[in-house]
């Protein structure tokens, strides 16, 4: 089974963010980036699905700048076969719907049996790709996936819903996308990591995909950052004092109601 899976690179959540001299993009000088945590849960279960299968290939397939290029190396040591990078000058301004569409013309040309992507981005919170790269590719696609098991030309999967889980059936080709619960994604060993540096990393222009130029830019953006703020700082807390729990509560609830305003 050919299996492709979905990455974006994002900024180490742990570190310290900072707002660009322009006011809608964020400093990278000195980001730690790494692979977006749902999307290395989908390298995982590409991953279990090929070891389970006994035959496969894995391929990791991201848009972005070159840098991006250690993010597919690190895949690569988990045990993916072949890194893609669509990268292009013409992508310094992107948004999710162009990415997708940049995603789904890069998939024409790749064969494969099933497509992972992590249900999310933790720094843009689009929840948009997945969706958008199944609806240009017109094939099925289910979502917040726990479980999955494939059968006969089928996949099955258990996915998350409000108070509680449903489980869908689709046949392949189909793009499922993960969450939190389905597997806990393994670290490379330094004899993958030795391995990996020999696997092939592909970096593909939007012309090797067989787009236009003219497609895309600033003015292709169907979403525009306006501006980035700083959340406001939180307050210091107040504290209760007296003697009894009674006395505590008994002040609480007239702050609550004073001060508040919610009682």
């Amino acid at each position: 089974m050919d299996i492709v899976v979905l990455m974006k690179q994002v900024p180490d959540t742990s570190a310290l963010i900072r707002i660009g001299e322009d006011k809608v993009s964020i400093s990278t000088e000195d980001v730690k980036w790494v692979i977006n945590h749902y999307d290395e849960m989908a390298v995982e279960e590409a991953l279990r699905i090929k070891e389970q299968q006994g035959k496969g290939k894995v391929t990791v397939l991201t848009v972005g700048k070159e840098t991006a290029v250690a993010t597919l190396r690190t895949v690569l040591a988990m045990g993916a076969d072949e890194g893609i990078l669509i990268s292009d000058p013409a992508l310094e301004a992107i948004d999710p719907q162009i990415t997708a569409k940049v995603i789904a013309a890069a998939l024409k040309n790749i064969h494969f049996d099933l497509i992972i992507a992590g249900h999310r981005a933790v720094d843009d919170d689009a929840y948009f790709v997945p969706t958008a790269v199944a609806e240009y590719l017109s094939i099925p696609f289910l979502s917040m996936v726990i479980r999955q098991e494939i059968k006969e030309g089928k996949i099955q999967c258990v996915q998350t819903v409000k108070n509680g889980s449903m489980v869908v059936e689709t046949e392949l080709p189909a793009l499922i996308a993960t969450q939190r619960g389905l597997n806990e994604p393994r670290y490379p060993t330094m004899l993958n990591i030795m391995k990996a540096k020999k696997k092939s990393v592909e970096i593909k222009t939007l012309s090797d995909i067989g787009l236009s130029l003219e497609e895309f830019g600033p003015n292709a953006l169907k979403t525009k950052i306006t501006s980035l703020t700083y959340a406001p700082k939180r307050k210091a807390g107040e504290m209760i004092d007296g003697e009894t729990v009674g006395e505590k509560a008994t002040q609480l609830v007239q702050l609550l109601r004073a001060k508040a305003v919610i009682l």
